[in-house]
């Protein structure tokens, strides 16, 4: 059966860090300017990044974010710590990857040059959304696989379309912007690829077994 353009596709969004909290947005500007400072550079905006994927039988939204009370709903696969791994036993200091059925990317509305079209592939498409279980969960904010840049959501993006297939040389963050962690989800992933026996592939789940909405991974 052919398959329409319309109803497949990987779109990539760009999301002002902290867009509508109040807290993250300052503390993201106190930590660029800090950054800045030590790199001697002019500060930049920071991005935050998530995908929405589209298959005949679903749309799914891809993100990492911090860990609520009820991740029920939003189809959640994998959780880890934040700052420390003992700090991960509080869920005040877990995030979450999510694949979410149907779902939404928060303050959507305030996205900056997005959604970015970058595959109409179905098969690429399967692929990214059967390796988001598998993702690597790092501790937030630090180094811990040797990507010489600290992991965080841009990096479960990252990591994603590289290992999925998409071309990522040509993606950047919108003018007078970066997005940190982003290079170290591209270094981790074409680390493993290079590395067969680093990461074994493994049986794909079909996409029916995939999280529906309401159901936790």
């Amino acid at each position: 059966m052919a398959v329409s353009a319309g109803s497949v596709g990987i779109d990539l969004y760009w999301l002002p860090l902290g867009a509508g909290g109040h807290s993250v947005r300052w503390n993201g500007r106190l930590f660029e300017w800090i950054a800045a400072a030590i790199e001697r550079r002019d500060r930049c905006d920071l991005y935050h990044s998530a995908l929405e994927v589209r298959v005949p039988e679903a749309r799914f939204v891809i993100e990492q974010a911090p860990a609520w009370r009820d991740s029920v709903a939003r189809g959640v696969v994998a959780e880890g710590a934040v700052g420390a791994r003992a700090l991960g036993r509080s869920r005040l200091f877990r995030y979450e990857v999510r694949l979410w059925r149907g779902g939404v990317i928060p303050d959507v509305a305030e996205a900056v040059d997005s959604p970015q079209r970058l595959s109409n592939d179905l098969e690429c498409a399967r692929n990214l959304l059967e390796l988001v279980p598998r993702v690597p969960t790092p501790v937030w904010g630090r180094d811990e696989l040797g990507a010489g840049e600290m992991w965080n959501s841009n990096s479960l993006i990252s990591w994603l379309l590289v290992q999925s297939g998409v071309d990522v040389d040509s993606l950047h963050s919108p003018v007078a912007g970066r997005a940190p962690g982003w290079r170290a989800g591209i270094v981790v992933a074409r680390r493993q690829l290079a590395d067969a026996v680093a990461l074994p592939r493994l049986d794909a789940a079909p996409l029916r077994q995939l999280p529906a909405a309401g159901h936790r991974g």
